[in-house]
């Protein structure tokens, strides 16, 4: 290396790993409603394949589908939960480990929450065999999906999807009060229904995927919008800032999508959150559909997203085939951009650094504009290393 201008020689900081959305692909099948924790220095993905739940652990978060996976339930037959198992969350409540997930007995008018109960080593959620625990119901007993629980302010939560009658005609989110980790205390309460139209695309309309994202007290609860079979599923944004969490009025839903399709990405949907090895950085994981069309023919994705005082900002999906520098694990890691097409999109407007009239003219003064995604809008990061003095 050359010497700089102070007559010492620069050093190049090491590069990051890097990995290539999606984190599943064609070769190890489908993957849908991506639950992931971190425990113990390792991370955890929870998951099912209709019929069975499992468990993968990994030291890296790019690796964690690539895992063997340990089969933690398989229910048995003749129940109200022996088909159709969804979207499982794993948790340590309470001092033991839970599994929540949806299932029915064959009839999707059957769907309901349950909850399973595992080992007590908070360092370990495979340290110990899951049995099944408990029916997950309000007082009002409906269909119901994407269950969540969580904390707030001393008092246990649940948040999910469901129907306010007992035919599919929309799904609503709501949310009740529990007593310990697999019991619902008292009614629920609606928070939120399909109200915007980028919430309507597709019938039944609906609302799903409930997931909390709780920075000091203000409580946000990140859910999918539209159907789940459409280019166009989406994740919204609740926030309640006054601590009345069964008070819908205390939701404040924005009018305009938090995550959204973009490039090559389609229906980006049912997020969980997770830090990095270092516990700087935030990083979301969710599914898109596998190409413009393909449905519930889903893989998972996972980037990095940030904060604005309180409230999470996700940007735009990290289109497929882009490098991404993989979750940080300390303050010498080397953090870049990876070479890539992106957009800069103003938060305060909402449009995108552009060149008038898409000239190649060089020096030419850049503007903002109305994102249509044009060419003009698009810039190409270069990471050209770093100088450590």
């Amino acid at each position: 290396m050359v010497p700089d201008k102070t007559g010492r020689t620069p050093r190049t900081e090491s590069a990051s790993p890097i990995f290539n959305n999606p984190l599943s692909s064609a070769d190890n099948g489908s993957y849908y409603d991506p639950w992931v924790i971190r425990v113990n220095g390792f991370y955890y993905y929870c998951g099912s394949d209709g019929g069975r739940l499992w468990i993968t652990k990994s030291a890296t978060l790019q690796d964690l589908l690539l895992q063997a996976k340990t089969y933690i339930f398989t229910p048995p037959g003749g129940t109200m939960y022996s088909s159709n198992l969804w979207a499982p969350e794993l948790h340590y409540r309470s001092g033991r480990w839970y599994v929540y997930f949806a299932a029915d007995d064959g009839n999707n008018a059957n769907h309901r929450m349950y909850v399973l109960e595992g080992g007590t080593n908070a360092n370990d959620p495979l340290a110990g065999a899951y049995n099944f625990k408990a029916k997950l119901s309000a007082t009002t007993d409906r269909w119901a999906i994407d269950g969540s629980p969580f904390d707030f302010n001393g008092q246990q939560y649940f948040v999910w999807s469901g129907w306010e009658g007992t035919t599919n005609v929309s799904q609503y989110i709501y949310i009740a009060r529990m007593s310990n980790p697999y019991t619902i205390s008292g009614e629920r309460v609606e928070i939120s229904r399909p109200d915007y139209a980028w919430e309507k695309v597709g019938s039944p309309t609906v609302n799903e995927g409930p997931t909390p994202l709780i920075s000091g007290n203000t409580v946000n609860i990140i859910y999918s919008a539209s159907g789940s079979w459409t280019n166009d599923y989406c994740l919204g944004r609740l926030t309640c800032t006054n601590g009345d969490l069964m008070s819908k009025s205390s939701w404040n839903k924005p009018p305009t999508a938090a995550f959204s399709r973009f490039g090559n990405v389609y229906g980006p949907g049912h997020a969980s959150f997770v830090k990095s090895p270092d516990n700087i950085q935030w990083w979301i994981v969710y599914h898109a559909a596998n190409s413009d069309g393909s449905g519930w023919n889903r893989r998972v994705m996972a980037q990095q997203f940030s904060w604005d005082g309180n409230i999470p900002y996700f940007g735009y999906p990290i289109e497929k085939g882009i490098p991404v520098p993989s979750p940080s694990v300390g303050p010498g890691y080397a953090m870049p951009i990876a070479d890539g097409v992106y957009k800069i999109k103003s938060k305060v407007t909402s449009q995108c650094v552009d060149v008038p009239s898409g000239t190649s003219t060089p020096g030419v003064q850049i503007q903002q504009w109305t994102d249509n995604n044009n060419v003009a809008q698009k810039w190409n990061f270069i990471q050209p290393g770093k100088w450590l003095l």
